[in-house]
């Protein structure tokens, strides 16, 4: 069984709507310069909190992932187990332990072909993780890592 076939129907329409937004994140990231993860946050409803993309290279610091610069963007919340964080990435160990850390009952993925992170042990610590496996996500950072490999690999904290 796939990861969407977790998801309802009307699950997947709107994890899919809050996806774009993330998505769109990404793409500015890299019309920037930098690496092309996304992420956004919602209520479980599809109310809009927050997004961000990964600015590191931007901004020569190493901790604005995608997730974090959302995270941030958001600003204090009474409760994340209520909330979802989008990401175009399935998230680095990094990232992972905020999504735990903060107790997030939802992560919805893009890909995780590119790049596994935390997403098992995620599901493991009771966090929801569904990857839509998208291919446009896909795609987009398949090229960057391609075209940029030692700034990917800098990210991940590969030598």
């Amino acid at each position: 069984m796939t990861d969407t076939q977790q998801a309802t129907a009307e699950e997947l329409v709107l994890f899919n709507k809050m996806l774009a937004v993330a998505l769109q994140e990404a793409r500015y990231g890299l019309t920037e310069g930098g690496i092309p993860v996304g992420s956004a946050m919602f209520t479980r409803e599809g109310k809009f909190i927050s997004r961000g993309h990964n600015r590191r290279v931007q901004q020569n610091d190493p901790s604005i992932h995608g997730e974090t610069d959302a995270f941030r963007a958001a600003g204090r919340q009474k409760n994340y187990r209520e909330l979802v964080m989008v990401t175009t990435l399935a998230p680095c160990w990094y990232c992972s332990g905020l999504v735990r850390q903060f107790g997030f009952g939802t992560l919805i993925v893009g890909e995780s072909r590119n790049f596994q992170g935390g997403m098992d042990w995620l599901r493991e610590n009771g966090i929801r993780v569904i990857d839509l496996d998208n291919e446009e996500c896909r795609v987009l950072l398949a090229e960057y890592i391609a075209a940029n490999p030692e700034t990917w690999n800098e990210d991940i904290g590969k030598d």
